[in-house]
């Protein structure tokens, strides 16, 4: 009997990675350092962006700040193309998502926000291989958060220990294996499939 049933994917620094250096060197062409000074806010208010992303905070409120944090020097939509303009597909482990499929069920969890999801991830084709996507924003909650990973198991029906879990951040693996989940850190695509092969996943 095979020992997962659910395999779990975290999706940023997994599945795409993203990069904003480009999106401050625009804004820094719109008005000399305004990028910078975004990039020292935002650092300096994390919290804020963890609230959007759990859904406390509404698109058009979390808009409003950021839109005064670069002196109103762009629309809100070209603030929300600009900042979701920045994921590329990790396209080897993308691959092993229609193989992973044929055996298992396949869950998407990740902490993100609904700007990003509409303007930059959401049209992606390989979405189509997940059961479900679990959303920081929908659920009210983001990892490490327990609730965020019960919203999984809600969805599966399954016990903890058919989940297999894959991210970037040791400390939202370490949370999963709390739960009983089996989880991997994800590193690079070869170390990916040396620690499926290792658990005997169905690669083929």
């Amino acid at each position: 009997m095979a020992k997962y049933s659910v395999i779990v994917f975290d999706l940023g620094k997994v599945l795409i990675d993203y990069n904003y250096s480009p999106a401050i060197g625009k804004l820094n062409r719109i008005q000399p350092g305004l990028g910078d000074s975004f990039t020292k806010l935002y650092k300096e208010d994390y919290e804020l962006h963890r609230k959007y992303e759990r859904g406390e905070i509404h698109t058009e409120a979390f808009l409003d700040i950021m839109l005064e944090r670069v002196n109103h020097k762009l629309t809100g939509k070209h603030f929300c193309k600009l900042f979701s303009d920045v994921f590329t597909i990790n396209q080897p482990v993308v691959d092993l998502l229609p193989v992973l499929k044929t055996n298992y069920k396949l869950v998407l969890l990740s902490n993100t926000s609904a700007m990003h999801r509409k303007y930059g991830w959401g049209n992606y084709e390989f979405l189509k291989n997940f059961s479900k996507l679990v959303l920081s924003y929908e659920v009210g909650a983001c990892k490490p958060e327990k609730k965020i990973y019960k919203a999984v198991e809600e969805f599966t029906g399954v016990s903890s220990d058919k989940h297999l879990y894959i991210d970037d951040v040791k400390e939202y693996v370490n949370v999963a294996k709390k739960m009983g989940w089996d989880g991997i850190l994800f590193k690079n695509y070869e170390e990916l499939v040396k620690e499926l092969k290792t658990r005997k996943v169905t690669l083929s």
